[in-house]
């Protein structure tokens, strides 16, 4: 009997639902928006300064959700996610799930994103004030956990929220991003109207595929340009600006060229980040109604002649994206009702953004190696986290030298420092007092790689060398020329973003098993790398294998990983570049 009432227990423990808050502890952990420690203990996108700065229907509007997600890990396998909103739960043109509803991704150990549903397990009660709950059941939990986003209604108000899981569950909030943000600001389109959910607006695609911070400033009804929005747009750090208020200004086509000029002069005394304008994206009824084409021709024709008067002006850094471009005016299915976006419209807004948007800040990713994160390390080990180490470190001590890579490069020494180091002695004796920053990564890919150049490892240092070695994690998923392209264009982006540094190319490490294909990769990526005076390649295979080729087994402590006398060796070689 007590080991029944015992076990009996246990289940009900193993049952029952922890509850977690973003707003919880000292760190609030809400993503998609400026002023997070300023606006404090609330899910509005403004703080309380910016009241007597705009008009009520704008101030009202801010204290809608939209744009705003939380990213945390976990690996229960349920979520629950309750909150209530101030307001009603559906819009005319904006349904419930849109208006008040959250929406939750995932991403899985290669970085692959997947959607959660919840069908027929959600409830928004019959009153305002009645708790919504969202329950997700996960069936392919990693026993790690897996990364999530949650992305927060677009139209309506939280007052509060909480996240639950399993109880014995691992579960934490990852860090908020670092990344210098897209800020987009515009009207009811820009803001959530009117996708079927909330991860299929606009800026919500375009922020899971970039996977950068956007920060949603659209205000229904009222992107009127003012000089106040402006002057709050240039207090944030933006990468990039999108203005796209084409659609509140037909009643105002007058005002589009002073307000435009004046706004966009003003950012250019406190910003240098590009500032992308968009045309009114077209009424789909205006083959029927010629008063609507009337007004958003001539609404676009202003915008238009703004636009050329500032780059008459010697305004630099300036994109424009045409109705034509957006591609809603020739898809009559991408409006709910003329003018709204529906999941369509949505999808066609975010490619063509996203198209620009590369232009703009030059991001040109391989077809073959997609940007992206990814969870296979071992456990104890949080890539987000590093990741978020390393931008800390290299921005605030500007190191001398970085060495790239994967667990190899890791599982040496140095900073951001990990307790499963198997090269101490070697790497200070090695480096000594030189500022270096490790930036290897266990099982990290070429395109895990990519994805850390892209969001800001390589940002805000000048170092005089950078080692990398790449491409044995990419072994079992692609072809020897495939990694030596793939390193190829790693080498081009260091050079792109570091010509200052010299860069030593080192050839892959040989693994136990594999040796014959690693010197058959190495010669092709040697065969590859070009010859401008500041790269260089570094072969330590003869000081990790015998004459017949084969990998010195005392050297290593797997048969792939080097041990303290095979870092020991390594270290030999790299003496001999670093002194150059």
């Amino acid at each position: 009997m007590f080991s029944f009432l015992l076990c009996l227990i246990v289940k009900v423990a193993i049952g029952q639902t922890v509850w977690h808050d973003p707003l919880g502890g000292d760190t609030l952990f809400i993503g998609g928006r400026g002023w997070n420690g300023e606006i404090g203990r609330s899910y509005n996108r403004f703080p309380e300064r910016f009241r007597a700065m705009v008009r009520p229907a704008v101030w009202s509007l801010s204290q809608n959700s939209s744009g705003l997600y939380v990213d945390f890990v976990t690996n229960s396998e349920e979520i629950v996610v309750k909150y209530t909103v101030a307001e009603g739960k559906a819009l005319s043109n904006v349904g419930y799930l849109a208006k008040s509803g959250v929406d939750l991704y995932s991403f899985d150990a290669d970085g692959r994103t997947l959607w959660c549903s919840c069908f027929g397990a959600f409830d928004f009660g019959r009153a305002t004030a009645d708790t919504i709950t969202f329950r997700y059941k996960l069936t392919y939990p990693d026993h790690r956990g897996r990364e999530y986003r949650l992305y927060l209604p677009l139209y309506n108000k939280v007052e509060w929220m909480q996240i639950g899981t399993v109880a014995g569950s691992r579960f934490y909030f990852e860090p908020l991003s670092q990344e210098r943000p897209i800020v987009c600001y515009g009207t009811s389109i820009l803001q959530g109207a009117s996708p079927s959910r909330t991860g299929l607006a606009w800026t919500n695609i375009i922020q899971r595929e970039l996977d950068v911070p956007v920060y949603n400033l659209g205000f229904s009804g009222n992107g009127k340009m003012e000089d106040a929005l402006f002057r709050i747009l240039g207090e944030t750090d933006a990468r990039l600006f999108i203005i796209d208020c084409m659609p509140n200004m037909t009643s105002l086509p007058d005002s589009i060229v002073p307000r435009l000029t004046r706004g966009i002069r003003w950012l250019r005394t406190v910003s240098d980040a590009p500032i992308l304008l968009a045309e009114h994206c077209g009424y789909n009824n205006s083959g029927t109604d010629k008063e609507k084409l009337d007004s958003y021709k001539r609404t676009n024709a202003e915008l238009k002649k703004a636009y050329e008067g500032l780059v008459g002006e010697g305004v630099e850094g300036i994109g424009y994206i045409t109705e034509e471009e957006l591609g809603l005016s020739s898809d009559l299915d991408s409006q709910i009702d003329g003018v709204h976006a529906n999941d369509i419209g949505m999808r066609l807004y975010a490619d063509a953004y996203l198209k620009k948007i590369s232009s703009l800040l030059d991001y040109h990713p391989l077809a073959l190696y997609r940007p992206v994160r990814q969870r296979r390390d071992a456990p104890g080990y949080e890539w987000p986290i590093r990741h978020d180490r390393v931008v800390t470190r290299n921005r605030t001590t500007d190191p001398e030298i970085l060495l790239i890579g994967n667990s190899i490069t890791h599982y040496w020494s140095g900073e951001p420092y990990d307790p499963h180091h198997s090269g101490e002695k070697s790497w200070h004796k090695l480096f000594g007092k030189r500022r270096v920053t490790n930036m290897g990564f266990g099982w990290d890919r070429i395109e895990n790689i990519f994805w850390r150049f892209y969001h800001g490892e390589l940002d805000n240092c000048r170092p005089q060398h950078i080692f990398l070695m790449a491409g044995t994690n990419n072994i079992h998923q692609n072809t020897n020329e495939e990694i030596a392209s793939g390193v190829r264009a790693l080498v081009d982006f260091l050079r792109a973003k570091q010509p200052q540094a010299k860069v030593h190319v080192v050839k892959i490490y040989p693994r136990r098993g594999m040796e014959k294909r690693m010197e058959e990769v190495n010669r092709l990526i040697a065969r590859q790398m070009p010859d401008d005076g500041m790269i260089d390649i570094i072969d330590v295979t003869p000081q990790l294998t015998s004459s017949d080729g084969k990998i010195i087994e005392e050297l290593f402590s797997d048969g792939l990983h080097p041990n303290e006398k095979g870092y020991e060796r390594i270290a030999s070689v790299y003496k001999k570049y670093i002194e150059k």
